[in-house]
């Protein structure tokens, strides 16, 4: 396999951007880091469970109510209502 380098700027809220065609590669949305001595890895986490990965938003802040939360009680009204289907 053939390695790749990008430098990678850090935010002021600690993230970095991991480039689409790396995560695509991957083929999972959710990673593991490890810190190693002075260096940092980053790799795929593999699960034995497929279904892990078939998350459904139900509710996004942004998506759905312009930037703000809903109280836990519609959250439970939601989840209700989706476990009758």
């Amino acid at each position: 396999m053939a390695t790749t380098e990008k430098i990678q700027r850090i935010t002021s809220k600690g993230q970095i951007t991991l480039p689409i065609a790396w995560r695509r590669k991957m083929g999972t949305s959710t990673i593991v880091v490890r810190a190693k001595g002075d260096m940092l890895e980053i790799s795929p986490l593999r699960t034995l469970d497929d279904e892990d990965e078939q998350w459904v938003t139900i509710f996004d802040a942004v998506r759905d109510n312009k930037g703000k939360g809903i109280p836990a009680k519609e959250i439970s009204r939601i989840l209700r209502k989706i476990d009758k289907k």
